[in-house]
């Protein structure tokens, strides 16, 4: 069954982070990506988390937003295919060179990631470390 949730541009849309958004008060993990940490710094001080989280707000603002669920997670959240006005965020946010490839749950934005780490965009300019070797190190 295909479930869609739509908000209106401006209206009951906010961004939690890089790869997590609400609407209508529901949290939404973006399908395929993991974006950078609001507190993590690459080694040069680049502020990883704080511009993903920027770009995110960039992206849906004043635009209407579309989940479409395909599982929760661990924390209840339901993971989704989000578009704002057809924009696919999760590949927007991957291409940006501001999120990775969630390559453990899906290798949907795999070409993504190459072109933006070929670019040396976003994270990749920096030699960042990847979201989930980050959460790990602080557990």
């Amino acid at each position: 069954m295909l479930a869609l949730f739509f908000a209106s541009a401006g209206h009951t849309q906010s961004v939690t982070d890089g790869d997590t958004i609400k609407l209508a008060g529901v949290a939404y993990r973006i399908w395929g990506i993991d974006a950078a940490e609001n507190k993590q710094l690459c080694p040069d001080g680049w502020p990883a988390g704080r511009a993903a989280t920027t770009h995110m707000r960039e992206m849906v603002r004043d635009r209407s937003v579309a989940c479409e669920p395909k599982t929760t997670d661990r924390y209840g959240r339901t993971v989704a295919i989000c578009r704002a006005d057809g924009l696919d965020l999760g590949a927007a946010m991957v291409r940006a060179g501001h999120a990775w490839a969630f390559i453990r749950y899906s290798r949907d934005y795999v070409g993504e990631e190459a072109l933006a780490r070929a670019e040396r965009l976003g994270v990749h300019a920096h030699d960042c470390q990847p979201a989930w070797e980050w959460r790990a190190q602080r557990r």
